[in-house]
């Protein structure tokens, strides 16, 4: 689809100090010379998987972190939870990037513990889409400037205007404050990081009638 490339290619472009864009840069640690393609072709497949499965749901957080989307190229995705894309856009299969062992993210695992529970196709985006970090120190993770924001404003709408989606969920204040600056109404759950897991959880299980599954959220239960 000629709107997701150019979505991709545009994305692909951006250049930012003390930002790491994973579609266009390779890791010298922990990165082949194919990694930056296939994190590209990952976000084509899970683009492409939303706008198949009519997704109406999108769900963004504030910015890619550095053992989640960096590696992933995927927003709120770390590698343990690739091959759980296919259960919410169907057939959707995705591909490791990185050299190495597979590497979990706590934030992730969570998001993708309710994803999973919710049973229908969710998009998941960052207020800015490259992983920001503190300067000399790659394997870190800071907030997006306000240079960074104006990027990911552009991106924002870029997104919603793909995806059409009904609904449109912040996982954390960050998120929820930035997009009311750009004019977007949203939903807000509390980011489930920095003891915000029990609230997260909670919260996204009310918003999607999944309240009666809470208990087996909570105790790592699989879905049934």
């Amino acid at each position: 689809m000629k709107a997701v490339e150019r979505f991709i290619n545009k994305l692909s472009s951006i250049q930012c100090p003390n930002a790491f864009n994973p579609y266009s840069a390779n890791c010298v640690i922990h990165d082949s010379s194919e990694s930056a393609q296939i994190r590209r072709e990952n976000l084509r497949r899970a683009l492409n998987g939303a706008l198949e499965s009519k997704a109406r749901t999108i769900w963004i957080a504030r910015d890619l972190g550095y053992l989640g989307g960096r590696r992933t190229g995927l927003a709120l995705t770390d590698e343990a939870h690739l091959r759980d894309y296919g259960a919410i856009f169907p057939g959707v299969q995705l591909r490791k990037a990185t050299v190495g062992p597979v590497v979990s993210e706590r934030t992730a695992t969570v998001i993708w513990r309710v994803l999973l529970r919710i049973n229908q196709p969710v998009f998941l985006w960052n207020v800015f889409p490259l992983h920001p970090h503190e300067e000399n120190n790659h394997f870190s993770n800071r907030s997006h400037s306000k240079e960074e924001r104006n990027i990911g404003e552009y991106f924002i709408h870029a997104a919603l205007d793909l995806i059409q989606p009904e609904r449109v969920v912040c996982i954390g204040g960050d998120a929820e404050r930035c997009l009311s600056r750009f004019g977007v109404s949203s939903e807000k759950v509390r980011h489930p990081s920095y003891g915000g897991q029990a609230d997260f959880m909670r919260q996204t299980a009310e918003l999607f009638g999944i309240v009666d599954q809470l208990g087996d959220l909570f105790t790592h239960q699989p879905p049934s």
